[in-house]
């Protein structure tokens, strides 16, 4: 084998190594990412299932509308019938 052979085969394995570090570097961004991803992918969920424990008793609203709305026609039933007796006492 000439020294030009073996030169070349010498560059072929620093590239070789080069190659091996650059894809060594890459997949530990890689898993380093997914980490960060992984992470706020639970934070995420972790606020989802807050949510759906404060949303748990919204068939409720509907129900307490309408006993506000009883409520409030009530009270203008009575305004209404308390302003027509002090009227006519007043008078």
């Amino acid at each position: 084998m000439s020294t030009q052979d073996e030169t070349l085969w010498w560059i072929a394995i620093a590239a070789g190594i080069v190659v091996i570090l650059v894809v060594v570097a890459l997949l530990s961004l890689l898993i380093r990412y997914v980490k960060v991803i992984d992470r706020r992918v639970a934070g995420i969920r972790d606020t989802l299932h807050g949510t759906e424990a404060n949303t748990a008793d919204t068939a409720l609203v509907p129900v307490t509308a309408t006993r506000v709305d009883a409520v409030l026609a009530e009270g203008l039933q009575h305004h209404l019938f308390l302003g027509r007796v002090l009227g006519k006492v007043k008078s």
